[in-house]
């Protein structure tokens, strides 16, 4: 099934409804949203040879023609390639090569960041490839690649998970199962950049006639747009915790991702935000979609689950490796990597996507996470994972943050090193122990505290921790 039907679908039905907002303003209705999509496809084909299965890159900020652009390339019957716009441009050079798109849609802050054929949007390029003559909707088959979604790269160069028509259904159908019920009456609010999780997320809203809202006046918006919804990182989801005007914001859901979040930091997020918050776990590979802790779960405030990252997702199937790697199967898992086959048959294996995190089921089927299983630290034959190290230590007062990594070690293999950014002065290294010894076991504590400004964090808020290793 082709996503840009659902466009086209609420253009008919719900020609006057608004579809596309810029902050409190409405940017497009449904009728003008399908009506600018089946344009601009006809605009892209005719105007650059395209062919169905090309691919067209996106590369810009969020805003409304960033949308336009997307369903206009499924519409026509082409494969979307979003990449992050924070991106360094020789990252932006790499995916645009590797993923050997035709044309890149981008807005004139990043037109020089890119070196391909372009069309600018918005401006006077975009206007006139959507003022063609609007074109049929292009049949695919539920196994044509759709969205080419490239991995954050923190370990190398990026990969090309090769999403399908019938991931990115399965990805919204499980929304629904097992996130949050979606009418036309709702919204979802773009804060993170819709090249990724958010991007993602806003499918299912478009699949049931929500208005998309680009913005970042939280508070107004969520005053403005009845049922908001968004996606945000944990990093963003603890500044909107500690932002007062967010205490009466009439949010619908604040769904979290793509990193637990430290028990300390959800508690006070629930307690200031209400009980909106819902965490899933997934990856690129599998996208949005393989554990969930529901908004039940968060309201029971049970600690230990608050801890987990859920149960598995409707639509998988989730078991642990003989070394605790999950491993997940579905038809929400990707079709393999884009041009990549030794990096597929690597992760796919045995009809299982092998995703490279470690962790383990209690025994009511909640999932929790140890870490990637490249940052487990094994010093003098145990295994240590730097996750109960972190937490651990931020029960100190004076730890504002931290990363623990582990360093070569001659005699134990490993040893464990806490990377601290104190909240005020450091605190006495004495005082760190006792807090771990209080909590963990005596071999997992940190041998050395080096403490930093900030951490290194990509593009996406998540921990660079190769970069810790490296200062090792």
């Amino acid at each position: 099934m082709n996503p840009a039907v659902w466009v086209q679908r609420h253009g008919a039905v719900r020609p006057e409804a608004p579809a596309l907002a810029d902050g409190e303003r409405v940017h497009a209705d449904w009728a003008t949203f399908a009506a600018r999509t089946a344009a601009a496809a006809a605009g892209l084909r005719a105007g650059f040879g395209l062919s169905p299965g090309d691919r067209v890159a996106i590369v810009m900020r969020n805003r409304p023609e960033y949308l336009e652009a997307m369903f206009a390339v499924w519409h026509a019957g082409l494969v979307a390639v979003p990449v992050n716009a924070r991106l360094h441009r020789d990252e932006i050079a790499y995916i645009l090569e590797h993923s050997a798109a035709t044309v890149v849609v981008t807005d004139p802050e990043h037109a020089d960041d890119v070196d391909a054929t372009t069309v600018s949007a918005p401006g006077p390029q975009w206007e006139r490839v959507c003022a063609a003559a609007p074109m049929p909707l292009v049949d695919r088959a539920p196994d044509d690649p759709a969205w080419l979604f490239y991995t954050s790269g923190t370990t190398g160069r990026p990969k090309g998970a090769t999403l399908t028509n019938r991931n990115l259904l399965l990805m919204t159908l499980s929304y629904y199962a097992d996130i949050d019920a979606v009418s036309a009456r709702d919204s979802i609010l773009h804060l993170a950049p819709l090249s990724h999780g958010s991007g993602l997320y806003g499918l299912p809203h478009v699949a049931r006639g929500a208005v998309s809202v680009i913005g970042d006046d939280v508070p107004a918006l969520a005053a403005r747009w009845p049922g908001l919804s968004l996606f945000a990182a944990p990093t963003m989801v603890k500044r909107l915790a500690d932002d007062p005007a967010m205490v009466d914001a009439g949010f619908k859901t604040i769904i979290y991702g793509g990193a637990p979040m430290y028990l300390a930091d959800l508690q006070v997020a629930l307690d200031r935000l209400g009980p909106r918050l819902a965490q899933i776990y997934g990856q690129g590979e599998s996208p949005m979609t393989i554990t969930a802790l529901s908004k039940a779960d968060h309201a029971e405030g049970d600690p230990r689950r608050l801890q987990s990252v859920g149960v598995p997702r409707t639509d998988v199937e989730v078991r642990l490796g003989d070394d605790g790697e999950i491993l997940v199967r579905g038809d929400v898992v990707m079709a393999g990597y884009w041009n990549d086959p030794d990096a597929t048959a690597e992760t796919l294996r045995d009809g299982w996507l092998h995703t490279g995190d470690v962790g383990r089921f209690d025994e009511h089927g909640y999932l929790s996470l140890h870490d990637r299983s490249k940052d487990l630290i094994i010093s003098g034959g145990m295994n240590i994972y730097p996750r109960e190290v972190e937490e651990a230590l931020l029960h100190h007062a004076g730890v504002q943050a931290v990363a623990v990594v582990g360093k070569p070690d001659a005699e134990w293999g490993e040893t464990v090193v806490a990377f601290v950014v104190p909240a005020g002065a450091p605190p006495p290294a004495e005082e760190l122990d006792r807090t771990c010894l209080d909590r963990i076991a005596r071999y997992k504590r940190p041998k050395d505290y080096r403490f930093v400004d900030s951490l290194p964090t990509n593009h996406y808020g998540k921990v660079v921790k190769r970069e810790l290793r490296e200062r090792l």
